[in-house]
């Protein structure tokens, strides 16, 4: 549904899109045979600003794309009983492999559904997902692109199955079994989240109506995805292979969705950012050539605080220990963690010992998640100097915060947190995470030699039933015993754990490693398939990724 490739693309709303984006330009430079389907949201996710209130409201304008490629292909699809012209569009300037983006606003009656990436109420929804899958599928027909493996990213991609069957059903005459088992021999899928909203469910009567089913059944479709319809659920139904997205999360997946029949096998295969993108070139050079990480680390620092300064007004002091954090503004990622004691916090930022900086957006119909950002303005406004908000979080943004901090802030609830990539981008750029243990983290960074883990803290607190708590006090003990000391008073083993983040960092969570393992362990095992039907019996993948208790 999204992709993140370059701020001048605004067709991307966060980390999910950002990965998509990294992941075509993976592709791209080790020239993979790989091309992406999306769409091309005229009026972008939102633009956020903070008004007067101190509370976020959301700004759309109509973008003009000259940079997409205009294929002069155009596909129709059903949408509540309208035929609905799609054109095809194509982008390739990011240094990227082919993405094409399909397009409803050539008709003012249909733009509704291309207009905002997760806007709107559920029938938005539904007649965007029929755009991506259905569209998706006619368009490649259209192209003449043959394909061998289709990768489900996301559930939202699900309808594209639900072509593929008609097809084998109308095309080659077979039943609805049949063509439901030469589909998913074709397909893997990559589940993102654990958290429930992350999850959609669909009551089948909108489904009908919408013309989602595409000539299915009800039948049918609850057959594939229960009732309601759940696009996780069927997209694990409809695939070969699933994946999660860090070795984590691949537990997680397995234990929550082990009481469905009929999946497909849970394997993990953990994310992985584009570093040309987001790695800062001096401290790449430095790294290579074994120079001091200091003086590019403080210019980065430097262009962090012009844009600040710019922006907010805040003249931010570059001798003083910088935390980052930027998120989607969700409860579970406990963007206001630090604050929650201000008898610990209050003392640290009068005597300058650190400063903060956060950005972040909500969505636009999310009041919790924007009552999460206006506590951060609050805190911007109580610490006027020591904490600063930066308001519509973009790519642009976000490339200066994960190389200008010089600390990275991650302390989402417990095993919530599916991957998380931008403590990779941080990592890579010297920038040492603060980071409870999940996702990722638990490949990545060792406990005071490229980062810190706060659950290595919470292990003095065997008892503390509430993880807030446990995590507050874990995180203030590792700041004032830890980190503050060893900033302040010890250069030499700040940029010796520097130069351990990127080491860690630089090829095991890089998007060039992430997209071999999808070859090596997905598309050619289901390629391999298609080849030879029994090979995945015989190479015990039925069995491999089945449930295993978490630990």
């Amino acid at each position: 549904m999204e992709y993140g490739l370059d701020h001048e693309l605004p067709i991307y709303a966060g980390g999910l899109g950002i990965l998509a984006g990294d992941y075509l330009k993976a592709a791209h430079d080790l020239n993979m045979p790989l091309v992406a389907i999306g769409i091309l949201w005229r009026q972008d996710y939102t633009e956020q600003f903070i008004g007067q209130d101190g509370r976020p409201y959301d700004s759309y304008q109509s973008f003009d794309f000259p940079q997409v490629k205009d294929t002069g292909v155009t596909v129709n699809v059903r949408v509540r009983s309208a035929d609905v012209p799609l054109k095809v569009y194509m982008v390739d300037k990011y240094g990227n492999a082919p993405l094409y983006l399909l397009d409803a606003s050539a008709y003012e009656e249909h733009s509704w559904m291309t207009n905002r990436l997760y806007g709107g109420v559920a029938q938005d929804r539904v007649a965007q997902e029929i755009i991506l899958g259905i569209g998706g599928i006619r368009a490649l027909r259209a192209l003449g692109i043959d394909i061998d493996v289709y990768h489900f990213n996301e559930g939202h991609a699900v309808f594209a199955a639900f072509e593929m069957i008609r097809e084998a059903m109308t095309e080659e005459n077979l039943s609805f079994k049949e063509a439901w088992n030469k589909t998913k021999r074709q397909i893997i899928f990559t589940t993102h989240t654990p958290v429930e909203a992350g999850n959609e469910i669909h009551d089948h009567g909108l489904l009908s109506f919408m013309e989602a089913n595409n000539g299915l059944s009800y039948e049918q479709l609850k057959e594939i995805g229960g009732d309601p319809f759940n696009m996780t659920v069927a997209a694990l139904r409809l695939s070969q292979l699933a994946n999660g997205v860090s070795q984590c999360h691949g537990v997680t997946a397995r234990d929550m969705w082990r009481q469905h029949h009929d999946i497909a096998p849970i394997m993990a295969i953990t994310n992985g950012i584009h570093r040309p993108t987001w790695q800062d070139s001096e401290i790449d050079h430095s790294f290579r050539e074994h120079k001091s990480l200091w003086q590019p680390h403080q210019k980065a620092k430097e262009r962090l605080f012009d844009y600040v300064a710019k922006h907010t007004n805040t003249q931010l002091d570059p001798n003083v220990l910088t935390i980052g954090f930027a998120r989607r503004a969700a409860p579970y990622k406990r963007s206001d963690l630090i604050f929650r004691d201000p008898s610990l916090i209050e003392p640290l930022l009068r005597n300058k010992k650190l400063q903060l900086v956060f950005s972040g957006k909500a969505h636009p119909n999310d009041q919790f998640g924007k009552d999460i950002i206006a506590r951060l303005v609050e805190m911007d406004k109580q610490y006027d100097q020591q904490v600063v908000f930066i308001e519509n979080y973009n790519m642009d943004v976000a490339r200066l915060m994960i190389q200008g901090c010089d600390i990275w802030l991650n302390n989402p609830q417990r095993p919530l947190e599916a991957s998380g990539t931008s403590g990779m981008k941080a990592a890579m750029n010297g920038v040492l995470n603060l980071t409870v243990v999940d996702g990722w983290v638990a490949e990545g960074p060792q406990h005071q030699i490229s980062g810190w883990l706060l659950d290595e803290v919470c292990k003095l607190w065997p008892h503390e039933q509430d993880e807030d708590i446990r995590d507050l006090r874990a995180l203030h003990k590792v700041l004032q015993d830890d980190v503050i000391p060893t900033y302040y008073n010890d250069k030499r083993k700040w940029e010796s754990m520097m130069r351990a983040s990127i080491a860690m960092s630089h090829w095991k969570f890089s998007s060039n490693r992430m997209i071999e393992e999808y070859y090596d362990l997905m598309y050619n095992i289901v390629y391999n398939t298609l080849l030879q039907p029994d090979f995945t019996t015989a190479m015990g993948l039925e069995h491999q990724y089945q449930y295993q208790p978490t630990q």
